[in-house]
Parts: C-alpha cells; sequence; structure tokens
C-alpha cells in the first residue's frame, strides 16, 4: 500500500484580505463608539451645572497651575463670626477676565459667584468642582 503524498492546499489571498477585516472592522466600530460616547458625556458635563450660587469671603490665595492644562486655582477664606475658624472654599478659574477681577481684590471681602460641575473627566479642567463665573467686591 502506498501513500499519498499530503497536499497543501493554498488558501487564495482574497480570503486572507476578508479574515483580516473582519476583526478590524468591528474593532473600530466598537473604538468610534467608544470616543462618540465620551464626547457626547463631555458636553453634556460642561455645559450642566450641577449647582450654582454665591461664596463671600476673602481670597487668600491665587494661582495660575498646572503642568499641561493651567488652571486659575484658589482659596476663600469664609468668615462665619469673629473669633470663629475660619472656613475654607476652594475654587478654579477658567477665564482669564474673572482672574484679573479676582487678582486685583486678592486680601479684600469679594462675593464668588460659582458653578458647581460633577464628573469632568480630568484634572484638566480644574483642581475643584467650582467655577467661579464672576467677582463682586463688598464694601470694606
Amino acid at each position: 500500500m502506498m501513500k499519498k503524498p499530503l497536499r497543501f492546499v493554498r488558501k487564495p489571498a482574497s480570503w486572507r484580505g476578508q479574515r483580516g477585516r473582519g476583526f478590524i472592522l468591528p474593532l473600530l466600530a466598537v473604538l468610534l463608539i467608544v470616543v462618540v460616547l465620551a464626547g457626547v458625556y463631555g458636553m453634556i458635563v460642561w455645559k450642566w451645572s450641577y449647582s450654582e450660587g454665591e461664596r463671600a469671603g476673602v481670597v487668600q490665595k491665587f494661582s495660575r497651575k498646572g503642568w499641561v492644562c493651567k488652571t486659575w486655582e484658589g482659596e476663600l477664606n469664609m468668615v462665619v463670626l469673629p473669633g470663629a475658624l475660619p472656613e475654607k472654599f476652594f475654587f478654579t478659574v477658567w477665564d482669564d477676565g474673572v482672574a484679573a477681577s479676582i487678582n486685583r481684590n486678592v486680601g479684600r471681602r469679594v462675593t464668588l459667584h460659582y458653578e458647581e460641575k460633577v464628573g469632568l473627566p480630568t484634572s484638566c479642567f480644574g483642581e475643584t468642582r467650582y467655577y467661579i463665573k464672576k467677582v463682586t467686591p463688598l464694601p470694606e
């Protein structure tokens, strides 16, 4: 009994290309969906504010911070009663005009109008959740 030699059957070149596309296209579709969902989430969180309000006190610290994304970060010393321990309110400023107004009033009593934004994905948006929109100096 004589054995027949083994034959290796080559797949056509078009078959190899289809196999590669069958894996890459779903992967690209999933990546595209993830990017689109992340973008929609970012836009919603960027436009929507969890709360709005005002805080009054003396701006104690104010500086521009960050390695890549520079934001203005500050600290407001809120004195409730004379002789009581002060409460500190940490805040972030995006607008350079508002930052200039705060810099003019460091050490003076001011009212800071803020929006609280919850869920921003990175610290590139600021170190705190409180973003100052307007500053009003108070009479001494």
